[in-house]
């Protein structure tokens, strides 16, 4: 035990802090060294060890991926940022928003250890990791490169798949990567920005049937690369097949998440999602809702953070394709994005995409309406109330140009 303010408590925070540094480091360099220990195994062992050799080559994956953009904001605030906001913040400048490089491996029956690896930059790699205010962890700014670490084990069965270290997020449908499977806008929506992009701690997905998988995790927190405390966080995921179109799933979301550890200061967070799949239309529904009772403020006020989108993507034809996006984003406390807020949006995208070989471009030009209401609404506009304060407005309006470049080893030419 340490008591506040005494030499022991700050002996014990740089103890902490330097533990947490190297478990994550050395987490990742434990990753990188079993898979290569593995993947020499699977490789060189058995009498059909050039046959092997061939078919481990086809589950080996590597990727590049460049995202640019030029976002005309017209409230043209001085410091060309969105408030609130962690991705596609940089506006009326050019934004090199993210690159990564990756190397990835499946897990299949006949080579059973999979992998990930990857390093990225870019001004969305930035503050994806925290929620509004938070204490970063020491080494966040290098950590903050990484793209993913992982190592995963396909148990013999093909039913139960185990994953360890950072991988990605098990809440929400969109992905950081404005290329991600579920992105049809270039911007993401209010419900992304403040729920986890990535997770870093350990999960088992279970294939319960053919239509029916159930996951499990535990995590070092909501926002991996911030700090509050040393306990881990826990959750559960199932995902429903209903029909060869109708798919729905839920995450639950349990642990602490500020200073005070204590039960009735943990964080519950429930993320939801439908999502039809048809032939060129896709339907995709999402609903979020958040509590946790705030151990810093009098009287301990209880949180509350609620939201909803909807996407419609729509194939026209040939490389052609459009989406739109409305929702709606209750911050009744500030807890998730620092402002007490009300937020409605509806954004509108079209899309432009070419194939080329093993690579893949996507040029979307996208206009996005923006308000908000409430105590702290508002966005960032032209001039300042006062020397060091920008002035703010309920609306913003936004047209970008957004490209996309991604290449796959493991696409077909």
């Amino acid at each position: 035990m340490t008591f506040p303010g005494s030499p022991c408590e700050h002996v014990a925070v740089t103890l902490q802090n330097a533990s947490h540094r190297l478990t994550i480091r050395s987490a990742c360099v434990v990753i990188f060294w079993v898979l290569m220990a593995s993947a020499t195994v699977e490789a060189s062992s058995g009498p059909n060890a050039a046959t092997e050799i061939d078919a481990a080559a086809s589950v080996w994956h590597y990727g590049a991926y460049l995202d640019v953009g030029y976002i005309v904001n017209f409230n043209f605030p001085e410091n060309h940022l969105w408030r609130n906001r962690v991705t596609a913040a940089r506006h009326n400048e050019f934004a090199p928003n993210m690159a990564y490089a990756s190397v990835r491996k499946d897990a299949v029956k006949s080579s059973p250890w999979g992998m990930e690896l990857g390093i990225q930059g870019g001004y969305d790699s930035e503050r994806f990791a925290f929620l509004q205010g938070e204490r970063e962890v020491s080494g966040a700014d290098t950590l903050r490169h990484i793209h993913r670490a992982n190592i995963s084990y396909l148990v013999p069965g093909e039913k139960l798949t185990l994953t360890a270290g950072l991988f990605e997020s098990l809440i929400g449908y969109e992905s950081l990567y404005a290329n991600g499977l579920n992105n049809a806008n270039y911007t993401r929506s209010w419900l992304a920005d403040n729920t986890p992009y990535m997770m870093f701690g350990i999960k088992a997905a279970y294939q319960i049937s053919a239509n029916l998988e159930v996951a499990t995790f535990v995590i070092n927190r909501y926002a991996h690369l911030a700090y509050t405390n040393n306990q881990p966080s826990y959750g559960t995921r199932w995902s429903y097949q209903a029909t060869t179109q109708l798919k729905v799933m839920q995450t639950v979301y349990a642990g602490p998440d500020q200073t005070n550890t204590g039960l009735q200061f943990w964080r519950f967070y429930a993320n939801h999602i439908a999502e039809w799949k048809g032939d060129r239309l896709t339907l995709a529904a999402s609903y979020d809702i958040g509590t946790e009772n705030m151990a810093d403020r009098p009287g301990n006020p209880r949180a509350f953070v609620t939201g909803g989108n909807v996407v419609a993507r729509w194939h026209v034809t040939g490389p052609w394709t459009v989406a739109v996006r409305p929702e709606f984003y209750w911050d009744r406390n500030g807890r998730w994005t620092g402002s007490e807020q009300f937020v409605k949006a509806v954004t509108s995208t079209v899309e432009y995409r070419i194939f080329c070989k093993r690579t893949d471009t996507i040029v979307r030009l996208e206009h996005r309406w923006d308000e908000s209401t409430g105590a702290g609404g508002g966005f960032f506009s032209r001039g300042a109330l006062q020397p060091g304060v920008i002035s703010l407005t309920p609306n913003q309006h936004l047209v970008l140009l957004g490209v996309l470049w991604t290449f796959d080893s493991g696409r077909s030419k």
